[in-house]
């Protein structure tokens, strides 16, 4: 029995529209995702298939195409593997849809969603000591208006761990400062939560919405021309006071300071401070308690103070002498 071939053109716009949109109710970085994928893999077919993007057919992106495209991102565009392991899990979310629209191309469709994820070496994650903490928060002008903004910006982002998205994101009605003092945000997968606020942070947000000014639905961070500030004029922001601190603190110096760092910093002061890993995920709006396992990986004050409570082996130290001719020739290579 042969099959028909298919054109992708429809099928790709109803898995936008049906699949990701109605039935899954996606976020828009999740579509903004989804969408960049496929406009390399596009990119891609026609450079190599010669094809416009509305001609190609399900036929064309077997398996060992889509393997191609995914050694493309790699090594032509530089992509790391987690960016690699990005667009395959867009790729297997449209072809899990094909299985139930296309039931014909089951074995085509089962090799492509057979294509594995690769593994990556997972690096220990960089955070702020207390020093650092510190001379990061006093590197922001007070005297003036962006310098006020800034520091409270970054308190905030190292006190309650938010994304840089929702922290970019945040209006004047997210925030309560009264009894219960806490901010609201809505994470990944549009889970909302909330997030408790020190004295500290309540005094220095007062004054700062205080200057602020505003409606209830005013951005709590605006640029100078009281727009929401990007992602970018975030990250200039923090490499100009991350250069100012090292003045004073030169181990900063030896990091390289993401806006994620701080969101990494928030979570090992709560880890320091003996607060329990489901409670961290919770926190940072984890969905896996697995996740949060990274921040005991990295805290080596944590393995010391482990390393403390255990008893001192009495072994005295002895040198292996090989008992074998064929051992010593290989130990002397």
């Amino acid at each position: 029995m042969t099959t028909k071939n298919i054109t992708l053109s429809p099928l790709l716009q109803s898995f936008f529209t049906d699949r990701l949109m109605n039935q899954r109710q996606a976020s828009p970085h999740t579509i903004a995702s989804y969408r960049d994928t496929f406009r390399l893999l596009f990119q891609f077919a026609h450079s190599q298939l010669n094809k416009l993007p509305s001609h190609l057919t399900l036929e064309d992106l077997d398996a060992p195409f889509i393997g191609t495209f995914l050694d493309h991102v790699e090594t032509d565009r530089n992509n790391d593997i987690r960016s690699r392991n990005l667009r395959l899990t867009a790729i297997r979310s449209f072809f899990q849809y094909l299985a139930f629209q296309e039931p014909a191309y089951s074995a085509h469709i089962q090799r492509v969603l057979a294509i594995p994820t690769k593994r990556q070496q997972r690096a220990l994650i960089d955070f702020l000591t207390r020093p650092e903490i510190d001379a990061l928060l006093t590197a922001p002008n007070k005297t003036t208006w962006a310098g006020r903004r800034d520091q409270a910006l970054l308190m905030l982002a190292i006190q309650t761990g938010l994304r840089l998205s929702e922290l970019i994101g945040l209006r004047r009605h997210d925030i309560a400062l009264g009894f219960g003092a806490h901010v609201r945000c809505h994470g990944k997968g549009r889970k909302e939560r909330c997030t408790p606020l020190t004295k500290q942070m309540v005094a220095v947000l007062k004054a700062w919405l205080h200057e602020r000014g505003g409606s209830t639905d005013d951005v709590v961070f605006p640029n100078a021309r009281g727009a929401q500030l990007s992602p970018d004029g975030v990250q200039y922001l923090l490499a100009k006071h991350v250069a100012t601190a090292q003045q004073t603190c030169p181990s900063l110096r030896n990091k390289r300071i993401s806006p994620h760092v701080l969101r990494h910093t928030a979570a090992m002061e709560l880890l320091l401070a003996g607060v329990d890993r489901s409670v961290i995920a919770l926190w940072l709006g984890h969905e896996s308690v697995e996740t949060t396992q990274i921040y005991l990986e990295a805290n080596l004050a944590l393995k010391e103070k482990a390393l403390a409570r255990t008893k001192p082996l009495h072994v005295k130290a002895g040198r292996y002498r090989p008992t074998d001719s064929l051992l010593r020739f290989l130990n002397a290579l």
